[in-house]
């Protein structure tokens, strides 16, 4: 998520014709909302609460890649690719999410063509929040780094 979630907001018109397609969900802490490799079945938006989302790193455990609050857009990339989700979400607390399935959010895009550059638009987010995310640890301190060339040829 979003491999990575889009923590931009839709506008209000959008949100608006989403209205007759989604439902409420209600997921208590440490509810599952996907897991990684599993079908994406639809996005999420986050009304209430927070979802941690994990990234699994093997041995029964997970890295805690960021918490995102009400306005949070889960699944989208998924969705739109139809590929499994690519990371776990779990909620934090008690959540309230819109959830809506796959086929009506495309339905929804075809019949609503102005609505596909809002979409374009949180993937691009999505986007250059991963190459942030990718700068970030690359430049964490306890990573190995590169020697520069006058080190390496002394």
């Amino acid at each position: 998520m979003s491999s990575h979630p889009t923590s931009s907001t839709l506008s209000p018109d959008f949100l608006l014709g989403l209205r007759g397609i989604k439902s409420l969900q209600r997921f208590p802490n440490g509810g599952i909302l996907f897991r990684q490799g599993s079908a994406a079945t639809g996005i999420y938006l986050v009304e209430r609460g927070e979802v941690c989302i994990l990234l699994p790193t093997g041995h029964n455990q997970s890295q805690i890649l960021e918490v995102l609050g009400p306005g949070a857009v889960l699944g989208l990339s998924e969705s739109m690719t139809g590929e499994n989700y690519r990371i776990t979400a779990e909620a934090t607390g008690q959540t309230s999410l819109a959830f809506i399935p796959r086929e009506a959010f495309l339905d929804f895009l075809r019949d609503h063509v102005d609505s596909c550059m809002q979409v374009v638009r949180l993937l691009s987010e999505d986007l250059h929040g991963l190459y942030h995310k990718f700068r970030s640890i690359s430049a964490h301190p306890g990573r190995p780094r590169h020697r520069p060339l006058d080190e390496l040829l002394s």
